[in-house]
């Protein structure tokens, strides 16, 4: 069988990741903003007796590269590993796009040109002569749409006959590729030659969008709004859900222990009360809110919206010395803050990556979430619930969530003025076209590639974290379990805080996964032994009440919450993506010390007060 290898380049935003898993049948994320691929992705094809390793490079505007992804791209393209280069173009953006596939052309004549999109430019009043486009560029043209799979095997026809075409004098007229200027002038009569919508007017929707979304009186009120309607359906949708999935799983310890009857009692515990015990419960508080709260983060990012967020956002960052592209990654981190660091690749500077990646876990995970409205209910609701109260609930989260947004400024410019001192990098952000969101796909790959994903780390995680509760709360020691032995050694630095030992404790164990955090200390409280849940607010008000909480025992619960170090699985990923031990240790204690710190001040004025 022939064998050969293509390459898939263009402008970040083209659809390449698209193009790539439709030809390959893999499951690449795609994404409706640039930078999406910051890695290099290979699979496989075949087509009419040949075999492709198709190659995904990073997205690029030029070969004159700027970042370290565009370096590899551009190295790869130039280093001739590729026996066909495919350009996949935005058609609704031809003009633009046509600059990188020029400085390609006078590299290699080895290119197909996949024009890309034609649905949305069919919609826009844009209309391609592809035979004008073909003689400019002297390569052939292919059509698609490959969200729907139109033309793909057009494409494949098209590099399978460009791979097997023997090697010829090349035709094209010289032109200095690294010359910009005559790059540009080439581009832009190539594109007069065969475009017949002027630019204003394919784009005059979206300008009049971006006047609302992007305006400096209305960014802001309507980012906050779209954040809150987010968080609404996350946390109030998840409640019946979580409640019932508890329930089943739970209910199936009685079979578990079952089929244990016949082993040691410690074992039954340590692997029922302890490894399933804990599991379940990641899977219970966990899934319900990841599986809307994903879902809905994905579909504004397919419609377009989260770069516009990034454009709102940018002069608060740069003025805390980062990027504006710091606020994608930091929105990745509602959901996952893992998630949020590994999307830190976009961010071409390193610098300015690092210090997004170390303020990510300022902003909390859904993870935290349970705990966040269980304790506004409770000492700020009055622990009842109903169409107003869930909406104010709603509001007293956004505030708890715009907190968290300043700290990670705050962070990033003591990072910024101290340990990660430098120049701001030059910063531009391509806004997307608007499109509208592919629902069934936008579902499918937000359970699978996000939701399951993350579950699974968490899971992973937190099953020998299990393990470790079960024997503290069973050890006895002086009378009591090890674990209140534990809280009492920490009883000091959580009463200087406003809380108590068992408070820090549950934090420290909650470790692996934040989910566990309350259950580990209702745990403690009550001397059960085993991970425990509360059946309702009123319950939960009774155990808290009973231990010396206050309202100012929740605001600064309340502030640990938010401020605190990053589970394990966030912590893994910092140290796979920075490979550093010392950089990952940052990462936890400066959340940590900033809250503990803020904690204490709370304390002491509350204490003055009265």
């Amino acid at each position: 069988m022939e064998q050969y290898t293509a390459a898939l380049a263009g402008n970040p935003n083209v659809g390449k990741s698209t193009v790539f898993n439709a030809l390959t049948g893999m499951h690449q994320h795609t994404g409706n903003w640039p930078g999406k691929t910051v890695a290099v992705a290979e699979g496989t094809y075949s087509w009419q007796g040949a075999s492709f390793r198709l190659i995904d490079l990073p997205g690029t505007y030029s070969l004159r590269a700027d970042s370290p992804e565009e370096q590899l791209a551009r190295d790869f393209i130039c280093g001739g590993d590729a026996d066909v280069t495919v350009v996949v173009a935005d058609a609704p953006c031809l003009r633009r796009n046509l600059l990188l596939a020029v400085q390609l052309r006078c590299r290699t004549p080895r290119l197909v040109l996949c024009l890309n999109l034609m649905d949305e430019a069919r919609k826009k009043g844009v209309a391609v002569d592809t035979d004008a486009l073909s003689r400019g560029l002297g390569v052939p043209v292919v059509t698609a749409a490959a969200r729907s799979g139109q033309g793909l095997d057009a494409l494949r026809t098209a590099v399978l006959d460009m791979a097997r075409r023997p090697a010829a004098a090349d035709t094209w007229p010289a032109l200095d590729g690294d010359d910009s200027a005559a790059v540009a002038r080439r581009a832009a009569a190539i594109a007069d030659a065969c475009l017949s919508a002027r630019p204003e007017d394919v784009h005059a929707r979206d300008r009049r969008l971006d006047r609302v979304l992007t305006g400096p009186a209305t960014g802001i009120p309507v980012m906050l709004l779209l954040l809150g309607a987010v968080f609404w359906l996350t946390i109030w949708g998840a409640n019946a859900p979580s409640a019932l999935l508890s329930r089943w799983l739970m209910a199936l310890q009685a079979p578990l222990r079952t089929l244990l009857s016949g082993a040691p009692w410690w074992i039954q515990g340590a692997l029922v009360d302890g490894v399933y015990r804990t599991a379940a419960w990641v899977v219970a508080v966990m899934l319900p809110p990841m599986a809307i709260f994903f879902p809905l983060f994905t579909l504004l990012e397919d419609a377009g919206y989260l770069p516009r967020a990034a454009f709102v956002m940018d002069r608060f960052f740069r003025a805390a010395g980062g990027s504006g592209r710091q606020s994608l990654t930091m929105c990745m981190g509602f959901g996952c803050n893992a998630c949020g660091v590994t999307g830190c690749r976009i961010i071409d500077s390193p610098r300015e990556r690092l210090v997004a990646i170390l303020t990510n876990a300022f902003v909390p995970c859904n993870g935290r979430f349970p705990t966040l409205i269980a304790l506004i209910s409770l000492f700020f609701l009055g622990g009842t619930m109903g169409l107003g109260r869930s909406l104010l609930a709603t509001a007293l989260f956004l505030g708890c969530i715009l907190f968290a947004v300043g700290m990670t400024l705050l962070a990033s410019r003591l990072l910024t003025a101290t340990v990660l001192r430098g120049q701001l990098s030059a910063f531009s952000l391509e806004l997307p076209p608007y499109r509208m969101p592919r629902v069934g796909q936008v579902l499918v790959r937000s359970l699978l590639d996000r939701t399951l994903f993350v579950l699974g780390r968490a899971v992973t995680v937190a099953a020998p974290a299990g393990l470790l509760i079960w024997t503290l709360g069973s050890i006895s020691v002086r009378g009591g379990s090890l674990l209140t032995a534990l809280a009492g050694a920490l009883d000091g630095p959580g009463r200087l805080m406003g809380l108590d030992g068992m408070v820090l404790l549950a934090f420290l164990l909650g470790f692996p996964a934040n989910e566990i955090v309350l259950p580990v200390l209702l745990m403690g409280y009550l001397q059960t032994g085993t991970l425990t849940a509360y059946g309702s607010l009123a319950e939960l008000s009774a155990v808290l009440t009973a231990n010396g909480w206050t309202a100012q025992t929740a605001v600064c619960m309340l502030v640990l919450c938010l401020l605190h170090f990053p589970c394990g699985t966030t912590c893994l990923t910092i140290l796979h993506e920075t490979g550093s031990a010392r950089w990952t240790a940052l990462a936890a204690a400066l959340p940590t010390a900033m809250g503990a710190a803020l904690c204490m001040i709370i304390h002491g004025v509350w204490t003055l007060l009265g």
